[in-house]
């Protein structure tokens, strides 16, 4: 495998730290050097201080993935300006809006998108092939590695456990929206999906 992840900086919310942030990941597979959910951070340096560790800056990101559209998950989206930038409808660069639907879109040989229902309407995952199996990096369709199990936003709790257990399925890893990453296995089975 040539996929692998690292967390540059892991969120919280009101619950669980001083505000709100997001848990902002970098990915790499191949030529592709992505950012998944570049949002709220209490300064810009909790995202590129770790990419620079990594020997990377701003423009060397080709892509940047939004899980959904709320602003703790997208506020330093301008951070990547040279980067494509996925939803779940298009990818954007520069003054290019291109359709296309997320569902099974790949970015590279282990990325691929699929729409995961449930915060949002809009909510899409990133599942990564890595050494340590399938990552899934979901946003907010886990906030934390302890749910919450039901989503105070929701606008569809079913679809949202819906969601869950189609990510549940095929991932060994979660990284949710706003805390570290967690095993898929702590919530398999679970009642509170």
């Amino acid at each position: 495998m040539t996929t692998e992840y690292r967390i540059l900086t892991t969120g919280y919310t009101l619950s669980t730290g001083p505000g709100v942030a997001a848990t902002v990941s970098y990915v790499t597979d191949g030529e592709r050097h992505v950012i998944v959910d570049p949002g709220m951070v209490a300064h810009r340096d909790r995202i590129l201080g770790p990419l620079a560790e990594l020997g990377l800056g701003p423009d060397d990101i080709t892509d940047v993935v939004l899980s959904h559209h709320h602003p703790d998950n997208t506020m330093n989206v301008g951070l990547f300006g040279e980067a494509r930038v996925h939803d779940h409808k298009a990818v954007y660069r520069a003054d290019q809006w291109t359709d296309r639907d997320a569902e099974g879109a790949e970015l590279g040989r282990g990325l691929r998108l699929i729409r995961t229902p449930g915060h949002s309407a809009e909510d899409i995952t990133l599942l990564a092939d890595t050494a340590e199996g399938v990552v899934a990096f979901v946003g907010d369709l886990w906030w934390r590695p302890d749910g919450p199990a039901e989503d105070p936003v929701a606008p569809d709790h079913v679809r949202l456990r819906e969601s869950r257990q189609r990510v549940l399925d095929a991932a060994d890893v979660i990284v949710p929206g706003h805390g570290p990453a967690f095993p898929a296995e702590q919530w398999r089975g679970s009642a509170d999906l």
